[in-house]
């Protein structure tokens, strides 16, 4: 493991909600605060002059709201992850999941709680193991900012292993990029249905799966329980639930539950796998689009 500390700066126009962030950032010890700003110009001019590896961004701000910084970020500073940091309001969410097509990296929900240390534990538990993975990847090309669809490669039919039936994507950091790019690379009339899990607080998952709808021209909701599964629809996990698929009189439908958090994760990718198995058997396509930690492996 590397010694040397993620370096991390916080860009946020409540002194309040920077404090939280900073104290969430500096208990740990893998990283570095390197700056604080309170809106996206003041955080461009601080970059030019201290480096950072990954920038937590809010999304409203004055002089220079999140959506423009990114923009900014990204021409300027390619090698640079953004993280949004959002108020969980149909506004934010909506703004947010723009910021996310747009390539930022991740997204937390800021803390709503009025006690700071509720609020520290928040952070703690959703915001420094994002930044830990998104600055895990700092060596890599910028590149990543990208995504790219490999040739598909011509082989025969295993007549072991029939055609599939059904499509399930685990998604996490830089997820919803790659959701985008991938889907819309599928043709209008790909048949199976598509369930997703994507890493996202409660109220972002819907904007997704209408952002998702309107990209590929593909009907995507958020998945609601004991829906029945159809043919060339997509269906999102919501915020804060599995979701798992599972047949009774011959008619596979959604299961949502809260059962505990898989590998600290809620949608977790491995209840959704492990149930496409157990309904379609080997006739499951899966996908594990990016990732954070080890969620997905085991359902894989």
């Amino acid at each position: 493991m590397s010694t040397t500390p993620i370096r991390v700066m916080v860009v946020d126009d409540s002194a309040v909600v920077r404090g939280l962030l900073a104290r969430a950032v500096e208990g740990d010890p893998e990283l570095q605060l390197v700056g604080t700003a309170m809106h996206g110009e003041a955080a461009l001019t601080q970059l030019r002059r201290t480096p950072a590896d990954v920038v937590v961004l809010d999304v409203e701000m004055p002089v220079m709201d999140g959506i423009t910084a990114l923009k900014r970020i990204q021409v300027e500073f390619p090698r640079v992850r953004v993280i949004m940091a959002s108020a969980l309001t149909s506004e934010g969410a909506e703004v947010t999941c723009r910021a996310l097509a747009l390539g930022a990296a991740g997204c937390i929900a800021k803390p709503v709680s009025t006690s700071v240390s509720a609020s520290i534990d928040q952070l703690t538990r959703e915001l420094v193991p994002l930044i830990r993975a998104l600055g895990g990847s700092k060596q890599r090309s910028s590149s990543t900012n990208r995504v790219e669809i490999a040739h598909p490669t011509r082989r025969g039919r295993d007549s072991d292993h029939p055609a599939p039936s059904v499509l399930v994507i685990g998604s996490s950091t830089g997820g919803p990029q790659a959701l985008r790019v991938v889907l819309c690379a599928l043709p209008q009339d790909f048949p199976l249905p598509i369930l997703i899990v994507q890493h996202m607080p409660p109220l972002f998952t819907p904007m997704l799966a209408k952002h998702l709808a309107v990209d590929t021209g593909r009907p995507c909701q958020e998945a609601i329980h004991q829906d029945v599964i159809q043919h060339g629809h997509m269906y999102v996990a919501p915020g804060d639930y599995h979701v798992e698929m599972e047949r009774r009189d011959g008619v596979v439908r959604t299961k949502l539950t809260q059962a505990p958090a898989e590998h600290y994760c809620r949608p977790s990718v491995n209840p959704l796998f492990r149930s496409a198995a157990h309904c379609y058997g080997s006739s499951v396509l899966a996908v594990m689009l990016t990732g954070m930690g080890e969620d997905g492996l085991e359902g894989s």
